[in-house]
Order: C-alpha cells, then structure tokens, then sequence
C-alpha cells in the first residue's frame, strides 16, 4: 500500500448534500444573526456549515436522534445539522440553535417535517 493512502479510501462513496428551504431559512437567520452581533461572524459560521456538509458527503452516517433523523452538531457553534440519508442523498432538514426544543423548531404539530 502507498504511503499515505487510506485502506479504504478507493471503495468511499460519496453523498449528495441537499438543503431544504426551512433548513436555507435556519441558516439565514443564524447568519443575520452573527453578523449582527459581530461583522465576519456570520461568514465563519457559514464556513463552519460548510465544514459539516462536506463531512456529510464522506460519510453521514453520525448519531440518530429521532427516528430517522440524524445530527451532526457544528464545531465551534451552537448548532446541529438534522438531516434524513435516502439512498446516497443526504436530506437537511434543520439547522438548528442547540439552545431551542428541535419539535418546535422543524416540526409541524402533526409531528411531520416542515418543508
């Protein structure tokens, strides 16, 4: 093996990220919101959603939380990524403040998702 190639690094797959629109919602009021407080603030937490997301096209198989809903929690800010895996697509959902009832958040009273 060469130096410095991952045994299983031939056989990963790749995942398609897509971003439902309550999820584009979340992420544009949680930049509004760190800009506010502080200019600059808003683009790292977008590029720490970035981060999460390109760890979700590796491999985004990380905790389940409800049901079928998985959690990716962002580094270095309160939020986590709430998202379904349907075949090799991984659908957000959320992009939820850790601090808020996620039911409340993303789901409607029936329990389904907000879309």
């Amino acid at each position: 093996m060469e130096r410095g190639k991952g045994f299983f690094q031939n056989e990963m797959s790749s995942f398609e990220v897509f971003i439902g629109r309550a999820a584009q919602i979340d992420i544009q009021e949680a930049f509004d919101y760190y800009e506010v407080q502080a200019q600059g603030v808003g683009q790292k937490f977008l590029d720490a959603l970035d981060s999460g997301f390109e760890i979700l096209r590796i491999n985004p198989n990380f905790q389940i939380r409800y049901d079928d809903v998985h959690c990716l929690p962002l580094k270095r800010f309160p939020f986590m990524i709430h998202y379904r895996i349907e075949g090799n697509y991984v659908l957000v959902y959320a992009v939820i403040n850790t601090n808020l009832n996620p039911d409340s958040a993303w789901l409607t009273p029936k329990g389904d998702l907000k879309k």
